[in-house]
């Protein structure tokens, strides 16, 4: 459960390095799917902990419904089961509910019926399909694995690179230099006035470098400040 204790909205990314978000084509539908676009609100999970059980949850979506597992066969498999998204309401006996499992960095969701939530590939039906099945075959054990990305945390490292950035200027222009390499490094200048300490010139050159998820983390900022060539930090 220490997974959950942080952080109140996360991202669940799959094996395959896919998001587990609401289908856009299927929204009225209550669809989900994998995709690596995790930049999405689709891709935002709110954890509710039982109060009657610390060891369960409920993972709501920014819609409101919440993540169920069905008994419904999934096509063309004969141990996989439909996860759907439902309103929260009497009679689901517990359908709604996943108890997280720790596996070395990563988690698994354990349904009611013992199944374990699974992002499936290969050819359609499968691919980028989310289901619950059994975790038996190494294969299975990596497919039921869920990195856990914390919403809240990847927010604020943005806000203090932001922050960092802006006490280099308040109000001054900043100019991106065309001949700058493409991401994830850029380079840009800002004019700005000395600072209160040494006589710099007015022109400092920034080069930062923003890459996220490197060696599935949070993202991850370093900044160079130079002056005439020379480096500050």
């Amino acid at each position: 459960m220490e997974f959950f204790n942080k952080s109140k909205i996360i991202k669940l990314r799959s094996h395959l390095d896919k998001y587990l978000i609401i289908d856009d084509d299927h929204i009225g539908k209550h669809k989900l799917r994998q995709s690596r676009n995790g930049t999405v609100r689709r891709a935002q999970w709110t954890i509710e902990q039982l109060e009657n059980n610390p060891n369960l949850i409920r993972l709501k979506s920014y819609d409101g419904k919440y993540l169920t597992a069905t008994e419904t066969p999934f096509p063309l498999s004969l141990t996989a089961k439909t996860v759907i998204l439902t309103e929260l309401e009497n009679g689901l006996d517990g359908k709604n509910e996943w108890e997280p499992i720790r596996d070395g960095f990563q988690v698994k969701l354990r349904s009611w019926c013992g199944k374990y939530l699974k992002g499936n590939g290969g050819a359609p039906p499968w691919r980028n399909s989310v289901t619950i099945d059994d975790s038996f075959g190494s294969a299975k054990r990596d497919s039921v694995l869920w990195d856990v990305e914390d919403v809240i945390e990847e927010k604020m490292n943005e806000l203090v690179f932001e922050r960092m950035l802006s006490s280099f200027t308040s109000s001054d222009d900043i100019s991106f230099n065309s001949d700058a390499p493409s991401s994830p490094m850029s380079v840009f200048s800002l004019g700005t006035s000395p600072p209160a300490k040494g006589n710099f010139q007015s022109q400092f050159a920034v080069h930062f470098s923003s890459s996220r998820y490197i060696a599935r983390a949070n993202s991850h900022i370093a900044i160079t400040i130079s002056v005439n060539g020379r480096k500050l930090n």
